[in-house]
């Protein structure tokens, strides 16, 4: 009966550091930037875009330019952002991976 508490306590103890860990990526804010900076986008945990700056030079390129940035710029945020939830999921599972999960992002 005691590996069973054992179990049921460490069971306990990781479900603790996965609440602390998604209110952690809750918190979360990354960037992506494209084109040296001329456009760069922020996202929070959620993968939700909180800012997008665009430099005003590069309003002066084709539309199309600017478009090609403001993706390439979510994308490296969107890269960003499942490259540090990852480390947050891995800190509370002690790089323990969960078979069959899939993150989100």
């Amino acid at each position: 009966m005691t590996d069973f508490s054992k179990i049921l306590d460490k069971a306990k103890e990781l479900e603790s550091k996965m609440k602390e860990s998604q209110e952690n990526i809750k918190k979360l804010r990354v960037e992506g930037v494209s084109g040296s900076n001329s456009v760069k986008v922020v996202l929070d945990g959620d993968g939700e875009m909180q800012k997008i700056e665009i430099s005003k030079d590069i309003l002066l390129e084709d539309k199309s330019i600017l478009e090609d940035l403001i993706v390439a710029a979510h994308n490296k945020a969107k890269a960003h952002l499942k490259t540090k939830t990852t480390e947050e999921i891995s800190k509370a599972t002690g790089g323990f991976g969960i078979p069959g999960f899939k993150w989100p992002l």
